[in-house]
């Protein structure tokens, strides 16, 4: 039997938190990336915007494309608060390309709903309305009818910007059949009782 104790010291720490400032205290470009997210939440937009801009050279040195594309979404986030829609958009496309080579189609989708938003913001109405419909048409192969729904609703609000009401119409009679078809009647109607007001109009 043996009778020599393990040393504390040998022990690893208990704590997942102080584990967790360890790991990062190794990887500065993640504790930049975690800094930047603190201050984008508290509205401080100039420091998050250094923050994340050193998370992603650190990222970049490392040849890390995921931690990359989370700066470049976050810088995009940070533009967009500052009403700098270039920069936003020049961001998010960095982001989307990388996402799109690694088939991470959760992300190009929440990076394609940023970046139609800001073609909208922009007058762009159709350049948002291609994004969009790239949206429809992956909610559409994956068969995900809610997120089909919400993406429609854009569309149909966009066409009743670019004066074109008998489109916007149709596009309601569309979500108004996808909600009568999950028997959500309420919600059918909705649409429906929207795009006769608009054919009337």
């Amino acid at each position: 039997m043996s009778t020599s104790i393990q040393p504390l010291s040998s022990i690893g720490p208990a704590d997942p938190e102080k584990a967790r400032e360890e790991e990062l205290k190794k990887d500065p470009a993640k504790r930049d990336y975690l800094q930047g997210r603190e201050e984008l939440k508290k509205g401080d937009y100039t420091m998050a915007a250094m923050s994340f801009h050193n998370a992603l050279k650190g990222f970049e040195e490392k040849g890390d494309e995921q931690g990359v594309a989370n700066a470049s979404d976050r810088l995009g986030d940070v533009c967009l608060e500052k009403k700098d829609f270039t920069a936003a958009l020049e961001h998010y496309q960095r982001a989307y390309t990388i996402c799109e080579k690694e088939e991470d189609s959760f992300s190009t989708l929440a990076l394609n709903k940023k970046i139609a938003a800001i073609y909208r913001e922009q007058g762009e109405l159709n350049k948002a309305m291609e994004v969009l419909f790239d949206m429809v048409e992956h909610y559409q192969l994956t068969r995900n009818p809610k997120g089909m729904v919400e993406v429609m609703v854009v569309i149909a609000e966009l066409y009743r910007e670019k004066g074109e009401p008998l489109k916007a119409a149709d596009t309601y009679r569309t979500v108004s059949s996808i909600h009568k078809n999950f028997k959500h009647k309420r919600m059918s109607e909705e649409f429906a009782a929207l795009a006769d007001e608009l054919e009337q109009a």
